[in-house]
């Protein structure tokens, strides 16, 4: 047994139980795969370790840390690598920086942060239950991002476990210590070689690749790596789902989050201006621009007892009341939330009236909220509507495959339109709602689906390849912010064209020459093992 031979050799706990390796079966992706053991690693050297010994023994390991990824990324079959429960410190924090484990739980480390005034802003929609290398491993993002943009941008280094069993610590480097990287006889020194060849050698056909939308999370990130001037690997290493090493440790620089917030409410009765609204907002630079449509809002009326449960400014008898009241009116078929902010008050009502002022004319309601008390029941149905979907939804179960689509704002009233008429005749077999980063044009479309039915699993390739061309006609991205994982990584090829994907294989083969981390994921995935691999109910 794996397990006998692993405790011989590390004092560290390993389980193999049933009821351990079910758990560690499933994340909150569509997919199922059984690990042999799950270990929990106390501190690197435990990790430094484990990984030699995979090494050695032709084994794979899979790190996983919350557990919230929703493309497959924090499952495999031999051994899972939980960080969650030990390396889940914060090592320090000063008057703009800090530095984290990965293991430690998103909201937690902004407990932290927070008391110091101070605020990591790429933090998702899971920032309750979801950890900071995760976020990391992902390239998540959320709300703010518009604003304040992705967490390469806060990522000043990180401490890696490269295949080699050692540890390494990545940040930006000039051309002189480029050179000494490159010139060391080492794993280290052929990395960093053979990195920096690949985009010298590809310098064109890279920067042609760079996606034409504000978020991706898809491939792997070589245009942030090199300009010429500094040379970065942990660019990397974000966004690579644990397939090219281990973080143990990652330094942020944190922001001061804005003391006051004034909320624009749009109702739009249909899609035709929406590029005109989206635009004419934008111009007035809201700190996050958020949406949600008519299903979802219909969703919130019908469980508005359960969503007014959730209100800390409101008595949550008059906040239902106050959200029933809406029932009689006929629904928007789209409600944006822009949201001002700033640390004079005045200054944030200032930009919202302005906002809304440059709406005049158009065929739309548009209100100001000033207050928490006032704001509270939007944010709550764009936060809160997918947890009802699935609490009402008996029987079915959240289906990530055409979750985190993105395209320029400007192609929003083509692309909407294209995309509901795509997914309608499929609507006897799913339910869906659509809500996500208007300001981005980033949507997060999560159907719930009777995946113990084959018709029903049948319906997740063939959708997914009509919206993914659909979003490349466009010249969007299939993930800004989840990933590729098992479900999107066998569509990278179509994404990038065959050269780029070519050069994000010679990547993982440069990091990962013997494949030992995460496999099957992002570049290695393959339509014949993930779809193998899909849950059946």
């Amino acid at each position: 047994m794996l397990k006998d031979e692993l405790q011989k050799l590390f004092s560290v706990e390993i389980l193999d139980d049933p009821e351990t390796l079910e758990k560690y079966s499933k994340d909150a992706s569509i997919f199922t795969i059984s690990p042999k053991v799950v270990i929990f690693p106390k501190d690197s050297e435990d990790i430094k370790q484990i990984v030699k010994y995979v090494s050695a023994n032709k084994l794979s390991i899979t790190v996983r840390s919350g557990g919230t990824d929703m493309s497959g990324g924090a499952i495999g079959e031999d051994i899972i690598l939980d960080v969650s429960e030990y390396l889940n410190k914060l090592i320090d924090i000063d008057e703009n920086s800090t530095i984290v484990q990965p293991g430690m739980f998103y909201k937690d480390f902004e407990i932290e942060t927070l008391k110091q005034g101070l605020l990591l802003p790429t933090y998702p929609a899971s920032r309750e239950i979801c950890t900071v290398g995760g976020m990391v491993a992902n390239n998540a993002g959320g709300e703010l991002e518009l604003t304040y943009g992705p967490i390469n941008k806060y990522l000043k280094s990180m401490k890696v476990i490269l295949s080699d069993g050692n540890e390494y610590t990545l940040s930006s480097l000039n051309k002189e210590q480029l050179n000494n990287k490159i010139t060391q006889d080492n794993f280290e020194g052929k990395i960093y070689s053979e990195i920096y060849n690949l985009l010298e050698e590809n310098k064109e056909l890279v920067e042609k690749a760079r996606p034409k939308t504000s978020k991706n999370s898809t491939g792997y990130d070589l245009w942030e790596v090199y300009n010429g001037e500094s040379f970065d690997l942990s660019k990397l290493i974000i966004g690579s789902q644990g397939t090219l090493g281990i973080i143990t440790e990652a330094e942020f620089k944190l922001i001061k989050p804005k003391k006051h917030q004034i909320l624009l409410i749009i109702s739009l009765p249909d899609l035709k201006q929406l590029d005109i609204v989206v635009k004419k907002t934008l111009e007035f630079k809201p700190e996050a621009f958020e949406c949600f449509d008519d299903q979802t809002l219909n969703l919130a009326l019908e469980h508005a007892w359960d969503i007014s449960a959730n209100f800390k400014h409101n008595n949550r008898l008059f906040a239902y009341l106050d959200m029933i009241s809406g029932k009689k009116n006929a629904l928007p078929k789209l409600m944006l939330l822009a949201n001002f902010t700033s640390d004079d008050k005045n200054e944030a009502l200032k930009q919202a009236q302005s906002a809304k002022e440059a709406l005049k004319g158009l065929n739309l309601t548009a209100e100001i909220k000033e207050t928490d008390k006032n704001q509270e029941k939007y944010w709550l149905i764009r936060h809160k509507s997918f947890g009802l979907l699935m609490k009402y939804s008996k029987g079915k179960k959240a289906s990530s495959f055409i979750d985190d689509i993105i395209v320029k704002p400007e192609f929003l009233p083509e692309f909407l339109p294209k995309l509901n008429a795509l997914i309608e005749p499929y609507k006897d077999r799913m339910v869906y709602t659509l809500a996500g980063h208007i300001g981005d044009g980033n949507f997060h479309i999560i159907p719930l689906m009777d995946l113990s039915k084959e018709e029903v699993r049948a319906v997740i390739p063939e959708l997914m390849e009509k919206v993914f061309k659909l979003v490349f006609e466009y010249k969007g991205s299939m993930s800004a912010e989840h990933n590729d994982g098992l479900i999107r990584g066998p569509y990278l090829p179509e994404m990038y064209g065959d050269d780029v994907y070519q050069l994000f294989k010679k990547v993982k083969e440069i990091f990962d020459p013997k494949g030992i981390f995460n496999p099957h994921k992002k570049v290695d995935a393959t339509f014949e093992y993930s779809l193998k691999h899909m849950s059946k109910g």
